[in-house]
């Protein structure tokens, strides 16, 4: 079997096999119980446990994520109601600074159809670091995310706050792969398609009570398993058996919801008149997802580009030539960037330099015109 999938290979049978299976709560015996296949969690009983027993709950979430059904809740995460609050106060100030200034873009929904706030994380640190301290200090949060990545992880964190009225999301894989087009996706061989669920963990806080009318999260338990499945998500037949086989619980505020990133999942649609359905995001990532060494890559590509562009012109480089000199001075990659300034306006990635500097080679861009649109491309990009 080739190590390397199309999209023409998924199949949608294997899938809801891998879908379908029951979940014993036995596997798991510091839940609290299963609702619609989702592992319930008592706050209360995890502190208690990483007390305790803390490496045999790490692997017993890690299973979870991993071969189980890849999402759990954790009911009553934050005790005091008036932690939370306190946070979303600060959001509802950030939001209103923001409204007439930031463009509004989002990965898997109609962009302008919710309100966003991203970098969370360090826009609520910047404004109000008691707020921040009390709300961080939780180290439920650590302990999730040290389950599935282990020690040295980075935090990120985005607002999502759903309008009512507001419509679902498509249903999708996340960061790193879900973030690619399907014939990017297919380049990667499966074993990092794999690995790409293990560098990431997804979760959420709750700001506010979601019950179902509002749209919580829609989640497909055990979807992460099926390999290929960052090509699959867009495929029709899997969109309606999510349609069809996907659950939704109701949360609590101060509740938390996290799952493996190969989960396939969507935020529902708020059929309410008058809620709105605040989350802040968490995507905690792998220490490991870092280069050895510091580049300036922007300088490199300055620095090529006169040449580089003289010898496509006269026909000393082909361009094959070409694609290998890009890949190997200019950045592929469109993260981490500032998504305030640097929105996903044109699909669920901003551009790379690497298609900078490929654009500006094939439409014969001035050396001047090239350097200002990197010099763009970076104040775009700074936090």
């Amino acid at each position: 079997m080739s190590l390397f999938a199309s999209a023409a290979e998924i199949d949608v049978q294997a899938f809801a096999a891998l879908c379908e299976q029951p979940v014993n709560v036995a596997d798991y015996p510091h839940a609290q119980e299963v609702l619609s296949r989702v592992v319930i969690y008592h706050a209360e009983t995890l502190r208690s446990a990483m007390q305790q027993h803390r490496v045999e709950l790490m692997s017993e979430l890690h299973g979870l994520f991993r071969d189980g059904p890849g999402v759990l809740v954790v009911r009553q995460a934050y005790a005091d109601p008036a932690v939370i609050d306190r946070h979303s106060e600060v959001f509802r100030q950030i939001l209103a600074e923001e409204a007439a200034n930031v463009a509004r873009a989002d990965h898997f929904a109609k962009a302008g159809a919710n309100q966003r706030i991203w970098n969370s994380l360090q826009k609520v640190a910047e404004r109000s670091p008691d707020s921040f301290i009390e709300y961080y200090a939780n180290p439920l949060l650590g302990l999730l995310a040290e389950a599935w990545l282990g020690p040295y992880f980075q935090a990120t964190a985005q607002v999502n706050v759903v309008t009512p009225g507001g419509q679902a999301q498509q249903p999708h894989r996340d960061y790193h792969l879900g973030f690619q087009r399907d014939e990017v996706a297919a380049r990667f061989p499966l074993p990092l398609h794999r690995l790409s669920q293990n560098l990431t963990l997804q979760g959420a806080v709750a700001h506010t009570d979601m019950p179902l009318e509002t749209g919580p999260t829609l989640l497909l338990p055990y979807s992460q398993l099926y390999e290929p499945g960052y090509l699959a998500w867009r495929d029709q037949r899997f969109i309606d058996y999510f349609d069809e086989q996907a659950v939704q619980l109701p949360l609590n505020k101060g509740d938390l919801l996290f799952f493996n990133p190969g989960l396939f999942h969507a935020a529902g649609t708020n059929r309410t008149a008058d809620q709105y359905r605040i989350a802040n995001l968490l995507q905690i990532s792998s220490a490991f997802g870092k280069p050895m060494e510091t580049v300036n890559r922007e300088r490199m590509m300055l620095a090529l580009y006169p040449p580089l562009l003289k010898r496509v012109e006269h026909g000393e480089l082909d361009e094959q030539g070409l694609q290998a000199v890009i890949a190997m001075s200019a950045d592929g990659y469109s993260f981490p960037t500032n998504l305030d300034t640097d929105p996903p306006l044109h699909g669920m990635a901003p551009q790379t330099g690497q298609q900078v500097l490929e654009q500006a080679v094939q439409e014969r861009w001035t050396a001047p015109r090239f350097a200002q649109a990197v010099e763009a491309m970076q104040v775009k990009r700074l936090a």
